[in-house]
């Protein structure tokens, strides 16, 4: 090969290697998302069904995380649109106990994991989008498909909502989750 000419990895070898990197990352916003571990896994699965039939064009443009996000959030928004419910949804193993939480390692993350199962699912899109993911408010907005405006209402609304559903999450974590 010559000086300046470029390797080119085989497109399914690439998503590969992409969803073999990215999949702890994805699979633990997914489970923010969601506050199930099974919903999780299927979101995870879903996106990257998605993601696969458009991999050339999305892999041409650079990173594709911000694609990535995108249909995970959209896939979730159509996920809950479709199993809304007023009954909370527990993962349970088929003799009765809850299943084993891999995910909380600690007594905070089930606090932070508890608090967020009992916002609004667009509330919890918000929160995961701008302090799991570390997202600008314009970037969740683009995300999300709204304005920056909602973006900041519906953070403002989250972070009031926790204060009073899970108090013990505020005093614990204090200006962390106030930022």
């Amino acid at each position: 090969m010559g000086e300046g000419e470029e390797v080119r990895m085989d497109p399914e070898r690439a998503f590969d290697t992409y969803v073999a990197a990215r999949l702890a990352a994805w699979s633990r916003v997914a489970y923010l998302l969601t506050g199930d571990r099974h919903l999780a896994e299927d979101l995870v699965q879903v996106t990257f069904e998605r993601v696969a039939r458009h991999w050339e064009r999305v892999s041409a443009n650079g990173d594709p995380d911000p694609y990535v996000r995108k249909i995970l959030h959209s896939q979730h928004v159509s996920l809950w649109r479709r199993r809304w419910r007023a009954v909370e949804l527990r993962a349970e193993v088929p003799d009765g106990r809850p299943a084993p939480d891999h995910a909380a390692g600690s007594d905070r993350a089930v606090m932070v994991r508890d608090a967020l199962r009992r916002l609004a699912p667009r509330q919890r899109a918000v929160l995961v989008l701008r302090y799991f993911e570390d997202l600008t408010e314009v970037a969740a907005a683009d995300v999300l498909g709204c304005s920056v405006s909602t973006v900041k209402s519906q953070t403002r609304d989250a972070l009031a909502r926790l204060r009073v559903l899970a108090p013990e999450l505020v005093d614990l974590v204090g200006a962390e989750v106030e930022r």
